[in-house]
């Protein structure tokens, strides 16, 4: 009887693995409608983001446009762009890039 061969693993294959379970992300897009005080609490109280992060997201909304706010499977980010439509924001789901 001899004893197990110790399995070796490669720190890039398990990156890929990673990368490949996560190629969805949630963008949340500005609008008319909501003040920048309601976006910055909706990160907060729906992300648990910080004051600080929150108010950088908002402002990257605010000044480009759009801001990733998170990155996921597919059914995360389906439920997150979901929870912005109820908080009355208007985001949507991508593919990541590359």
């Amino acid at each position: 009887m001899s004893a197990p061969t110790p399995v070796e693993y490669e720190e890039s294959a398990v990156d890929e693995v990673t990368a490949t379970d996560r190629p969805w992300q949630t963008v949340v897009w500005n609008d008319p409608v909501n003040l920048m005080s309601y976006v910055t609490f909706v990160f907060c109280e729906y992300f648990g983001f910080s004051r600080k992060k929150a108010e950088k997201l908002m402002l990257q909304v605010h000044n480009d446009g759009r801001c990733i706010v998170s990155t996921g499977t597919r059914e995360e980010m389906e439920r997150d762009t979901q929870a912005m439509h109820e908080y009355g924001l208007w985001a949507t789901l991508e593919k990541v890039d590359g």
